[in-house]
């Protein structure tokens, strides 16, 4: 697995330096200070930040997590933040960072979510995504990572438009979920979102099953965010100017349609070596499939 994951290293170094320039060059800047970009949801004393304020830290104990949003929302657009994960025994701890079209995970939410589930030492990280649409989730999936994202910031990110969702990880293509454009769609295309992060305990759950439970003589577990990047339709009511597709923004143009070639590369290095888990592979929990599982990633 070392010698693997240190091949996979090397390829992913040119084929991400050839996306990143590709995106950035188009991407606005927008990293702004956290006060004029967030709220603390929770618990600001489990909240800081670095001297100049350039580093913000979520902390848990055996008390509370900690949580933050943003204070706009947004109905697509390009959305990435670079994180460094709880290190060391991590086990039961999760650390969440996605967009939800409700503050308060309310029964008719959509939600698309990276979440990060901590480990006993020395065991791989695992990534899991989903999608929820008007409150129903179960498209979960599940990724080990090249990396140690324990040992400095990695960045993760959402492209999100009309015609496809992507999930990023150091601007690599983990997860491409499709709009079925059908009248029972899953797709999140509707509501603007808000973006958040939280640290928080899952112990019944998170680290096999549940099995590895938090060792609280390790907290606090503290995760760490910088450099806050957001090109995106911000939400205005009653509507934005951009409320439908109308192809005056890069992330909103056919390029963003569709995975690159160069892209498409590192996607097809993940999908045969770091999937652990993909919902449109489990039968005996979807003896039919979800329609969105017929459209294929690669179109």
């Amino acid at each position: 697995m070392e010698k693997r994951v240190s091949q996979m290293n090397i390829f992913l170094c040119v084929a991400t330096l050839m996306v990143a320039f590709s995106i950035d060059s188009v991407a606005a800047d927008s990293k702004a200070s956290f006060e004029e970009n967030f709220n603390i949801m929770w618990a600001e004393d489990h909240f800081s930040t670095s001297e100049d304020g350039q580093i913000w830290y979520l902390s848990l104990d055996k008390k509370t997590g900690c949580g933050f949003q943003t204070k706009d929302r947004y109905r697509f657009g390009w959305f990435s933040m670079k994180i460094k994960l709880v290190g060391g025994d991590s086990a039961g701890v999760v650390t969440a960072y996605y967009m939800c079209s409700d503050t308060g995970a309310g029964p008719e939410r959509d939600e698309i979510d990276f979440e990060f589930l901590g480990n006993r030492s020395g065991q791989p990280y695992l990534i899991q995504t989903n999608v929820y649409k008007n409150g129903t989730g179960g498209r979960e999936m599940r990724h080990m990572l090249w990396f140690d994202p324990t040992e400095d910031f990695h960045t993760y990110s959402f492209e999100w438009n009309d015609e496809q969702l992507v999930f990023y990880v150091d601007r690599v293509a983990i997860r491409v979920f499709k709009n079925t454009k059908e009248w029972n769609n899953f797709f999140p295309n509707q509501k603007p979102m808000y973006l958040f992060s939280s640290i928080w305990n899952a112990d019944d759950w998170a680290t096999r099953g549940g099995l590895e439970k938090t060792d609280w003589k390790n907290a606090p577990f503290v995760s760490s965010y910088k450099d806050f990047n957001v090109d995106g339709c911000k939400w205005e009511d009653p509507y934005p100017a951009c409320v439908s597709t109308t192809s005056q923004h890069w992330w909103d143009q056919p390029d963003a349609w569709h995975l690159s070639d160069s892209q498409k590369m590192d996607f097809a290095w993940v999908e045969r070596n770091l999937v652990i888990y993909d919902y449109c592979k489990d039968y005996e929990r979807y003896p039919t499939l979800p329609p969105e599982c017929s459209l294929s990633p690669w179109d």
